[in-house]
């Protein structure tokens, strides 16, 4: 097992560690007892994991004399939203879990978002211990303490900092994972060698079918790396307030994508898309270094990521979601985009974020 610390520096107590390993599952009552002692646990995942992992989980920690009792919620982005989080709650309520309980967030992205949203908020804040089963989880949602919903204006509107006892990142989870969610995921460990680890990005260019063979080591790689880049940034700013915007690379054009879809694409998949879009706007803006874009997006295409948007999308209807989005400032769109592979553009003293006029969007989402 590899421990990776996530040493918060505005709140030092709140400080956690993420496990990853094979048959840490199997481990969950001896972990809960070292990180997460409660006598009552709610389980929150989505239908799908929660058949497959969630009863099992359920009766295992049942076993050793706790509380236990699973809450599921239908699969899927779109019920990632204020309905899904107001029934989780009162149905805990109804369940009679005190303020001494815990949240285990068994599943995905989704669930990651909505029961650390449940945890934050439930009687003003319980326990949270975030068990990723996606290797984007486990590389992203899981880390860093953002939870939240979607709303009709947009994704992850309504959320609250709230971060976790600790992770438990199992990558036997990961064998029942389709090549479509791999790559989904996968997108998110581009972004990190693309904005933080040049090496990195190279691992990604040429392992990538042992990563798809599902190869322990090449995976573990991809997860531990993945982990420790996402840490470090966390760990230096823990509520987005600085450095931390890096991580969006993508996301602000790849956010437009999920919502005018009405979710129907992945979110792997539109933050790839957002990134071969952005990575081109930085290179047009002379901001990244020549070539920058190309290798992004030729290693997506070896992941099996898309990298055009879907042919209904609008591009006026991108924009209007884009301004919708957390980072604008001043009425002005901002993105976060690499200045070569490897590194983010800006600082401490500039910011960690460029101000794109909507006309220089407006060109790249339509030159294709």
């Amino acid at each position: 097992m590899v421990t990776v610390r996530v040493p918060l520096v505005e709140q030092r107590d709140a400080s956690y560690d993420i496990l990853i390993g094979s048959g840490l599952v199997g481990e969950v009552n001896q972990i809960l007892a070292r990180y997460c002692p409660a006598p009552a646990y709610a389980i929150i995942s989505d239908s799908h994991v929660g058949k497959l992992f969630g009863e099992s989980l359920a009766q295992q920690v049942s076993g050793a004399g706790f509380q236990v009792e699973l809450f599921t919620f239908p699969a899927g982005e779109g019920n990632k939203n204020r309905d899904t989080w107001a029934s989780l709650s009162d149905r805990m309520l109804a369940a009679h879990f005190g303020r001494d309980c815990a949240v285990l967030a068994l599943g995905g992205g989704v669930v990651n978002d909505v029961a650390g949203f449940v945890a934050a908020t439930y009687l003003r804040g319980v326990a949270l211990v975030q068990i990723p089963t996606s290797l984007l989880a486990m590389i992203d949602s899981s880390i860093g303490g953002k939870t939240g919903v979607d709303v009709p204006a947009g994704k992850n509107l309504l959320g609250a900092f709230h971060q976790p006892r600790v992770v438990i990142a199992d990558l036997d989870l990961l064998g029942s994972l389709s090549s479509v969610q791999l790559s989904a995921g996968l997108a998110e460990a581009v972004k990190h060698g693309a904005i933080a680890d040049a090496d990195y990005f190279t691992f990604l260019e040429r392992e990538y079918a042992a990563i798809f063979a599902k190869d322990a080591r090449a995976l573990q790689r991809v997860v531990q790396r993945s982990v420790e880049i996402k840490a470090q940034v966390v760990a230096q700013d823990e509520r987005e307030s600085g450095k931390r915007a890096i991580l969006n690379f993508g996301h602000t054009i790849g956010h437009a994508i999920e919502a005018t879809s009405k979710y129907e694409v992945l979110h792997g998949e539109a933050v790839a898309i957002g990134m071969a879009y952005e990575a081109r706007l930085a290179e047009e803006l002379s901001i990244a270094a020549s070539g920058t874009a190309q290798r992004v997006a030729t290693v997506l295409e070896r992941l099996h990521l898309p990298l055009e948007r879907p042919d209904g999308s609008q591009v006026d209807d991108l924009i209007e979601a884009m301004r919708a989005d957390k980072k604008v400032r001043g009425g002005k769109i901002h993105l976060a985009l690499p200045s070569r592979i490897g590194a983010a553009h800006g600082d401490e003293a500039t910011g960690w974020t460029v101000a794109v006029d909507e006309s220089s969007l407006r060109h790249v989402l339509v030159n294709r």
